[in-house]
């Protein structure tokens, strides 16, 4: 058994894997089935969060990369390999696009040393890190990626299992002020609103049983992360609202981003 498969519970359900079971994935295990048919049934929209969050990142991406002129990015909190990766969005329309990935799940690691794999023009790497390592992400990205030029940090649905609110903004500043003017952030975030109480029973569910436990934050909260950035339109909103092709139905998971 290798370190990486001795790391792996599958006595637990996982974020991760149940994510990859709601958007049609098989890389997830019989608890992570079962975990995550209770939430659907607590909240039976939550799957669709997990597609919409998808798009988003896509939407985002293409966005950064068509329209900005990014070149870089700084995915952290991976989560499994699906359709539609931030390096294959990225690279899809510039070849020359460079992305490290960074997560700390070892079935993530698993699958991303064996499936992301990029253009033999541009460049993607991976790093067993934990979001609140800033330091050793920052030391290893910049062997792949040039701090001093414009970086997109995408922090799709990592920084709720950040609980300490202030440790959360800031350890997101400490990765922003360390990028270059250009660069960009892309965050989405699952919120806590009056007209969706099923979410919060669907998330109190969650952390009784599964791993890790994650934090709700408000919209308010979420567009806190923005401070002292100039956000692209419309804003900070349901994921599936930010520049969709088409109009689809709110989900809560608010998103945005903003430029250095």
């Amino acid at each position: 058994m290798t370190d990486i498969e001795s790391r792996i519970d599958t006595s637990r359900p996982h974020t991760a894997r149940i994510w990859n079971y709601w958007t049609g994935g098989k890389d997830n295990y019989p608890v992570d089935r079962e975990a995550g048919d209770r939430i659907r049934e607590l909240h039976p929209g939550i799957g669709e969060y997990a597609k919409a969050d998808r798009l988003f990142l896509g939407r985002a991406v293409r966005h950064l990369a068509v329209q900005e002129g990014v070149r870089q990015f700084l995915d952290i909190g991976t989560g499994l390999p699906s359709a539609d990766n931030t390096h294959e969005v990225a690279q899809r329309v510039a070849p020359d696009a460079r992305v490290v990935y960074v997560d700390n799940d070892p079935l993530v690691l698993a699958h991303a040393r064996a499936l992301l794999v990029g253009t033999p023009e541009g460049a993607t790497d991976y790093l067993d890190a934990d979001l609140r390592d800033v330091d050793t992400i920052l030391a290893a990205a910049a062997k792949t990626l040039d701090l001093s030029k414009p970086v997109a940090l995408m922090l799709l649905g990592v920084v709720i299992f950040v609980e300490d609110d202030e440790e959360s903004y800031g350890v997101v500043r400490r990765l922003m002020d360390a990028l270059a003017p250009g660069s960009h952030l892309v965050l989405s975030h699952t919120v806590t609103r009056p007209d969706m109480p099923d979410v919060d029973e669907a998330v109190a569910f969650w952390n009784e049983h599964g791993t890790p436990k994650l934090t709700q934050r408000t919209p308010e909260a979420v567009a806190r992360y923005f401070d002292g950035l100039e956000l692209l339109e419309p804003g900070v909103v349901s994921c599936s609202a930010w520049r969709p092709e088409r109009p689809a139905p709110d989900v809560a998971m608010y998103a945005g981003v903003g430029r250095k």
